[in-house]
């Protein structure tokens, strides 16, 4: 089947894409999600992160998020060797999760498809994008965070400007009918893809 993999920055509202996609009937995989949970039920991958930043990375089991976060934030070093510990297992867990899945497609979200390079693991990606200002109101209202907060993560991530000379097809989220508009077409050229395998640039990358 075709698998599609679906990023964009914080606040560009990449999960109600994926929502929609997903009422479409779409088997949608959270690469953030079930790094989340890996981290916790994956012995294996407890171990590692235990080895590399010390046992209060777990609080009775469960994995103490704010002190990993502290740990790597800022710290590109320290956050490659997360990555390079995470991300092989979320990899392993997507291609297990695809190959039991049925239809003619597949969605992974990644907020850091291109980075983690799990575009690789797709045969198409598509960006969701949104101006700034929209997305940093977003984003602050979602977490409760102050605009300086969201505005440097925002400066960590990919700019728009990358994902759409990177991504094979782009949506912009402002108004939530003219998405729904874009996701229905997508969601039919997705299916014809998957069914017929027709390569993605073979396709416009423009709606």
């Amino acid at each position: 089947m075709l698998r599609v993999g679906i990023c964009g920055g914080i606040g560009s509202g990449k999960s109600t894409v994926c929502r929609m996609f997903a009422s479409r009937g779409v088997a949608v995989y959270s690469a953030d999600e079930r790094a989340k949970e890996l981290m916790s039920s994956d012995a294996a991958l407890r171990d590692a992160l235990i080895a590399t930043f010390g046992a209060e990375c777990f609080r009775d089991g469960v994995l103490d998020r704010a002190y990993l976060a502290g740990r790597v934030f800022g710290d590109e070093e320290q956050l490659q060797r997360l990555n390079a510990i995470v991300h092989p297992a979320v990899r392993a867990d997507f291609r297990r999760w695809t190959s039991q899945q049925t239809g003619e497609y597949v969605i992974i979200e990644a907020a850091i498809l291109f980075e983690a390079h799990f575009d690789e693991e797709v045969d198409v990606t598509l960006a969701v994008l949104a101006p700034a200002s929209l997305r940093a109101e977003r984003a602050m209202q979602r977490d409760g965070a102050s605009r300086e907060k969201i505005e440097q993560r925002m400066a960590a991530q990919c700019s728009d400007d990358y994902l759409v000379s990177h991504a094979d097809y782009a949506i912009v989220n402002i108004a939530l009918e003219d998405v729904e508009k874009d996701v229905a077409e997508l969601h039919h050229r997705f299916r014809v893809m998957g069914s017929r395998r027709i390569e993605p640039r073979e396709e416009s990358n423009e709606l």
